[in-house]
């Protein structure tokens, strides 16, 4: 039994806020069915996106809608709030969060009373001042940045087959990807992939027509896999004909042309920017201590150091590896340490209403897994190296099992084995950024001439 009524406030619902919460409903199931707690999740979205199948998710292997974990149907004993949390006053013990209907009020954001903080905000995409970037780059962090670039990739395939512009055409189907981490990779691999299955549809595109560049600024991709493998991904992509640039920037992609550091021009329509990410920007709106790369201070225990009563994990918080051979080693932030770290948290969160010891997060990381493409991928797991096929069917092994909740496993799976069955679906739904285009003309207003201002679109 907790020793007093805890008001438990949830910032964030990916990774480690949805776990969390689902923790806690399970380890506070008596408490909160006699009101003695309440767990509030404070999350932009209603739902979680499961980040690793993003790339699949762009190719059209699996269902936008199986990406996604809806936050109201796990947390059936949370209060959800579908809102951003703009500003933290722990030293009072509230929250700000505005929310749709904040908007509509006009009252600015309202006051969420708390008496134990879960910060788990997670990460927003690192940007840099690049000339024309703002403008035309493309994201790929959400879902619906994924199906967007899916429908853009095939949109320009359409371009390019009905232009008679050699230079329209040839812009069309240039692909940029910034990044070689395992977003960047992984993304380029699967659309990749998808655009050349797509071409046998096209009767003048062929995929030897199409370039797909990667720019990394360091000397090497996928440094999870370690650095043989990533050499040997780097082979792999180059045997594709994908133009891989190691030790090369992107310096403007303004008028629609991509400017790299080594001095090359390639004009083009699509630029994918997946060059890392940083620490979201309501953790710089609490009174809360951070380190030097903006991250909450943490302890091993994942409380936030010299913050009573506030709580931290994922990407938002500096934790200590206790697994370490090197002191002062933080975790990775990634979604292998914020899937186990949101289980401690949840306990120790019990723990600390109830008057007991606190765990300690200790987890020596396994290894990772990447793909690149239908049967194609890496994977360094407990120092053992994997490629090709072996190395792909360890991937989607591997986050089948990770993936929450029975219902998506079931659909995930049902989804793969109908795609060795049956052929790709190759259709773009561009039309779904702007879904009232089509009846606003009829009712003689005008059609949108830009990209919708939701960077989210209406997908």
């Amino acid at each position: 039994m907790v020793k007093e009524r805890a008001r438990i406030l949830v910032v964030g619902g990916g990774y480690v806020g949805m776990y969390t919460a689902l923790r806690l409903q399970r380890k506070l199931k008596r408490e909160l069915g006699r009101g003695e707690a309440e767990i509030t999740v404070v999350s932009p979205d209603p739902y979680m996106t499961y980040q690793p199948f993003l790339p699949e998710a762009a190719a059209g292997a699996i269902s936008p809608r199986h990406v996604v974990v809806p936050l109201r149907r796990v947390l059936d004993r949370c209060h959800v709030v579908t809102g951003e949390a703009t500003a933290i006053d722990h030293a009072e013990r509230t929250a700000t969060v505005t929310t749709l209907a904040t908007g509509e009020e006009g009252t600015g954001g309202r006051q969420l009373a708390y008496d134990e903080l879960v910060l788990a905000p997670g990460s927003v995409s690192r940007t840099l001042p690049v000339p024309g970037l703002a403008d035309h780059g493309i994201g790929f962090k959400t879902v619906e940045e994924a199906i967007g670039l899916r429908n853009h990739v095939l949109e320009q395939m359409d371009i390019a087959s009905s232009t008679r512009d050699p230079a329209v055409r040839d812009a069309a189907l240039t692909f940029v990807f910034v990044g070689g981490g395992y977003a960047g990779v992984e993304a380029l691999g699967e659309l990749e992939d998808m655009a050349r299955y797509a071409a046998r549809y096209y009767h003048n595109v062929r995929p030897q027509d199409m370039k797909w560049i990667l720019v990394e600024a360091s000397d090497r991709i996928l440094p999870e896999v370690g650095e043989e493998m990533g050499r040997y991904t780097v082979t792999e992509l180059r045997r594709r004909n994908i133009d891989v640039r190691l030790e090369t920037r992107l310096e403007s992609c303004a008028d629609r042309v991509a400017v790299l550091s080594d001095g090359s021009r390639f004009p083009t329509r699509t630029v994918v920017w997946t060059a890392g990410v940083k620490p979201h920007p309501v953790l710089a709106a609490t009174d809360l201590p951070l380190n030097g790369r903006g991250r909450l201070k943490c302890t091993a225990e994942l409380a936030v150091e010299g913050a009573a009563h506030a709580w931290a994990a994922g990407d938002a918080a500096a934790v200590p590896d206790v697994t370490a051979r090197e002191p002062g080693r933080e975790c990775a932030p990634n979604a292998q340490h914020a899937l186990r770290q949101a289980r401690v948290l949840g306990d120790n969160i019990a723990h600390a209403l109830r008057g007991e010891p606190l765990e300690t997060y200790a987890h020596k990381y396994a290894g990772s897994v990447a793909s690149l493409g239908l049967h194609k991928g890496v994977a360094q797991v407990y120092g053992r190296r994997l490629k090709g096929y072996p190395a792909w069917l360890m991937h989607r092994a591997y986050h089948l099992s990770r993936v929450p909740t029975f219902n998506r496993k079931a659909r995930v799976a049902a989804e793969w084995a109908l795609a060795g069955l049956f052929k790709r679906e190759i259709v773009s739904l561009g039309s779904l950024e702007h879904p009232r285009a089509e009846f606003e003309l009829a009712a003689g207003g005008k059609p949108p001439q830009g990209p919708p201002r939701n960077p989210k679109g209406s997908s």
